[in-house]
């Protein structure tokens, strides 16, 4: 059976959280075939997917375009949003003649809209999977203009023809959908590697390790202006190029990144899903940097604070570096963890989907037992 999986490229997020149930349901079903449509980096994909798949480099949704990673061009957001639907039912159905040459027996979209309008016209099956959703974005920073009622028209149209959105917590409101399925969060677990990092890295017990981790979006924080405070030690990707005395590229340590949230003291970034659940589930504090009117963030931040794993980060603090007093109240916290429990609740509602015994019945029952039993 063939599942294809299309990701939004906005950011690493989308990727990280649907890559867990990828590789729940390589395991459910070791036959399956995965076909990845998305122009999220290669190297990224095959460090979170740990099964097979073919790589589709093409992307039908773009989510934001971005300055940073905490700064969203709106104009040329709401220009790329009015061509897009400019030829909106050509677009839709040059995609379905996509899909039906790539011959999916499931369209799993986290969470390109165009895609699932695309497997209607195909006749398809599809499922969409995201703590949010590109109608409500857009409503929130473009409601104002002329076209959006139309363009919202045709984006929540897309969004109802998946016969199931299932909404990992914590996630934003979709109280205009009616085919949402709240499931337990989506996240994977690391193995703490604490001590080979501080070998490797010449530390000491007592010194704070701390993640940088902004997201997938190009963001770089002027690190070299950062006091060289020897009780903090940062560790960062290899493409920023940092140098300062205490801080050191991630990658050439080898390990996942998971690995890296579970075996530091707090991980520096933004409330994304994906940092957000990771960190929770790891029992990592988040020094997590504010986004002021982004509309997921009230609810991953509540969540956050419910577990007992949030420290604000001052953009201020994060210019000047001046954060030793942030990371020591980040070593005081007590993360409540919890189980990712949406995984496999995600993999009981498609794997139905993916065997020849699977029937709508079927599907139907799995969700109702696997999930939580509320909507979004």
């Amino acid at each position: 059976m063939h599942l294809l999986v299309a990701i939004t490229p906005h950011g690493f997020g989308h990727a990280a959280q649907v890559a867990p149930l990828i590789n729940a349901l390589a395991q459910r079903l070791p036959a399956l075939r995965v076909t990845i449509q998305s122009t999220i980096p290669a190297w990224f994909l095959r460090q979170r997917i740990h099964a097979e798949f073919q790589l589709v480099e093409r992307s039908t949704d773009f989510g934001l375009m971005m300055n940073s990673g905490l700064d969203i061009d709106l104009e040329s957001s709401a220009k790329a949003y009015t061509d897009l639907h400019r030829s909106w039912e050509a677009r839709v159905s040059d995609e379905a003649c996509r899909l039906r040459a790539l011959a999916p027996d499931l369209v799993l979209a986290d969470v390109p809209y165009l895609t699932l309008a695309a497997a209607r016209t195909a006749a398809l099956p599809a499922l969409a999977l995201c703590s949010l959703n590109w109608a409500d974005i857009y409503r929130c920073y473009f409601a104002h203009r002329r076209e959006a009622s139309r363009i919202l028209e045709q984006m929540e149209a897309a969004y109802s023809a998946a016969g199931v959105f299932l909404c990992p917590e914590p996630c934003m409101p979709m109280n205009r959908l009616k085919n949402t399925l709240t499931i337990g969060p989506i996240a994977a677990r690391g193995q703490n590697r604490r001590e080979a990092l501080n070998e490797r890295l010449g530390l000491d017990s007592d010194t704070s390790l701390v993640l940088v981790a902004p997201g997938g979006v190009k963001t770089r924080f002027a690190m070299e202006r950062w006091p060289a405070d020897r009780n903090i030690h940062w560790l960062v990707s290899d493409d920023w190029r940092v140098q300062h005395p205490c801080a050191t590229a991630f990658e050439p340590t080898g390990m996942a990144f998971s690995d890296l949230v579970v075996s530091c003291d707090a991980v520096l970034g933004k409330c994304g899903y994906g940092t957000v659940t990771e960190c929770v589930v790891n029992g990592t504090p988040l020094l997590y940097i504010p986004r002021p009117g982004w509309p997921e963030e009230p609810s991953l931040l509540g969540w956050l604070r419910d577990h007992q794993a949030a420290v604000e980060v001052p953009p201020a603090k994060l210019a000047s570096g001046a954060l030793r007093d942030i990371v020591a109240a980040a070593r005081t916290l007590r993360v409540i963890r919890c189980e990712p429990t949406g995984v496999e609740q995600a993999a009981a509602v498609l794997q139905p989907y993916l065997q020849p015994v699977g029937s709508a019945l079927g599907v139907a029952v799995e969700a109702r037992d696997g999930a939580t039993g509320h909507t979004a």
